[in-house]
């Protein structure tokens, strides 16, 4: 089933309680509201965001604390990607976006490797995957927020009990594109890799993931191997969803979406769907009925388009739990 059409180069999508949804277009800056009707109308542009090469306006993440809902954003500026947020006003079906404040600076930017999905974990704090901006010796700089996964409060601060006492989580990243949580708290991460492997990682606080200096299963005692590898043709994998112990990751360059059973931190199956039915896919989503929602991604230059692209799908899935 297709939720919505003709959207441009668009990057995240959060479901909203009542059914509806905000998607982000990564050209312009422009946030989409979905309404439960089926309507899509624009909710706002978040400010600042400066686009080119794979930068722009990345992942939003929704938090609702003291009477107040927040919409966070990643994007590109002209000096650096950054986490900002903005007050979500109105009621779902006419939703604005109030002034921007800046939650964490200071990550670099390129034209390639700007990571960008955010989301708000189990434990109430965001998590923000970034990319090594095309230098592969920030990924092991502990004092770099590059190629790391991040974890700080709603205000930016760096989380209590964080590993480096900073705002690192987890370092030896080349380019996080999807966050996710399965039921028993299991954080998981897809990864760009180079030349020869993508990758999904059940992360740790604290742990090296290897990048630059392995890739892929290494079997080096050094650094965390992954949970899952591919080639880049089978994968390219940015957003990620999990219906209970189940993993759906969206390809870029694979063209399908890869479901993933898992049974803690280990990926005990895998299986292609969608392969080239609808080209390029950027994001996979947990929708408010249970469901998948998926995100196509033809019109960002990389894909071939087509009449309706691009496309937010509702896919008809059901979750597996560890044991069944």
């Amino acid at each position: 089933m297709t939720l919505a059409t003709g959207l441009a180069a668009p990057w995240s999508v959060v479901p909203l309680p009542a059914g509806g949804a905000l998607i982000s277009g990564r050209g312009d800056g422009t946030v989409l509201e979905l309404t439960a009707a089926g309507e899509v109308r624009t909710a706002g542009v978040v400010p600042g965001v400066v686009s080119g090469g794979e930068s722009g306006l990345h992942g939003l993440a929704v938090l609702e604390a003291d009477g107040e809902r927040w919409l966070y954003a990643y994007h590109g500026a002209s000096d650096d990607n950054r986490v900002v947020r903005m007050p979500l006003t109105g009621d779902e079906g006419a939703l604005q976006l109030g002034a921007a404040q800046v939650v964490l600076d200071g990550i670099a930017r390129a034209r390639n490797h700007d990571g960008g999905r955010i989301a708000f974990g189990p434990d109430g704090f965001l998590y923000i995957a970034t990319g090594d901006a095309g230098r592969g010796d920030t990924a092991q700089d502990p004092a770099s927020l590059n190629g790391k996964i991040l974890r700080v409060t709603s205000e930016g601060d760096p989380a209590p009990g964080n590993p480096f006492g900073t705002a690192v989580f987890s370092m030896g990243h080349r380019n996080v594109q999807g966050l996710t949580w399965t039921t028993d708290g299991t954080l998981w991460a897809t990864e760009f890799g180079q030349n020869a492997w993508d990758e999904v990682n059940a992360i740790r606080a604290g742990q090296n993931y290897g990048w630059p200096l392995v890739e892929g299963i290494a079997q080096d005692e050094r650094f965390v191997d992954p949970a899952i590898a591919w080639t880049p043709e089978e994968s390219s994998p940015s957003g990620m969803a999990a219906l209970g112990d189940t993993l759906f990751v969206a390809g870029l360059r694979g063209e399908r979406l890869w479901m993933l059973d898992t049974a803690g931190e280990e990926v005990v199956s895998a299986t292609p769907l969608l392969i080239g039915e609808y080209g390029r896919l950027r994001d996979a989503v947990a929708a408010p009925d249970g469901g998948l929602w998926v995100l196509t991604n033809n019109t960002d230059g990389r894909g071939s388009p087509g009449a309706e692209d691009d496309r937010l799908l509702q896919l008809p899935v059901a979750a597996k739990q560890t044991g069944s």
